[in-house]
């Protein structure tokens, strides 16, 4: 089922006004930089949202849209992080009809992929939550619900070398084998007496450091390899108008 074309607003509806007025009030406190630590989702208009979408008729259709609107284009980090927690709780709590549009092309691909461009300047996390969704969905639903557009998505990302993060379930065994299987334990080398470096040494950086440049090269790998999808994609001559400007960074 596809969204079909409407020139109606999508936060003209019920469901559609609540989604934005959420995402309204995250902006203004983006926007004052000292309140941005603090702002943290509110949970029970998220719920509310998640009502809506289940008894209302058109809730699944009108919900989709108005979060794709949310989130196209978007260049506001905590404006996608709050939307990619309501994804999440509306994906948990709504049923086949609002999940069956989710996970289509027109959301996964043309949404969702979209702000893994490097023109977003997502931070990694952000970038590994949009990366699990799609993993985690194309994996499938109770209910019978059609997940092979999504699955599609998935394993086309991996042709192009994408890395998908562990899903929740794999990390938690990969930490029960880790567990199961102790190391042998090393003998510590006595401590060695400090000495002054000269100024042309190496620095020696702290692990805090080291982890903090693993992330950043990750960063960029996975930037490089969304980029080198969306040249394959296009053809000289017939070009996506905005992949193109995403692309002019």
């Amino acid at each position: 089922m596809a969204f079909g074309k409407s020139h109606r607003d999508p936060y003209a509806t019920s469901v559609g006004h609540l989604i934005a007025q959420t995402q309204h009030n995250s902006l203004f406190f983006a926007e004052k930089a000292t309140f941005a630590g603090v702002q943290t989702e509110d949970w029970g208009q998220f719920m509310h949202i998640c009502d809506i979408i289940n008894t209302a008729h058109d809730g699944p259709k009108d919900a989709v849209k108005a979060l794709k609107k949310r989130i196209s284009k978007n260049y506001n980090h905590k404006e996608i992080q709050l939307t990619l927690s309501l994804i999440d709780m509306c994906v948990q709590n709504c049923g086949p009809s609002f999940q069956s549009l989710i996970v289509k092309k027109e959301f996964v691909k043309d949404s969702l992929v979209k702000l893994l461009n490097p023109r977003y300047t997502l931070p990694l996390h952000i970038q590994n939550r949009i990366l699990n969704f799609i993993k985690t969905w194309s994996q499938g639903f109770p209910g019978g619900v059609d997940v092979s557009e999504v699955k599609e998505v998935y394993l086309d990302l991996l042709k192009k070398g994408v890395r998908f993060p562990p899903t929740e379930i794999e990390a938690e065994t990969a930490g029960l084998e880790i567990s199961s299987d102790p190391p042998a334990s090393v003998p510590t080398a006595p401590a060695l007496p400090s000495v002054i470096a000269p100024k042309n040494s190496t620095i020696t950086l702290v692990p805090e450091q080291i982890g903090k440049l693993h992330s950043e090269l990750d960063m960029v790998k996975m930037n490089v390899r969304v980029m080198s999808a969306i040249l394959m994609e296009n053809v000289p001559g017939s070009e996506n108008r905005e992949d193109i400007e995403l692309l002019q960074v």
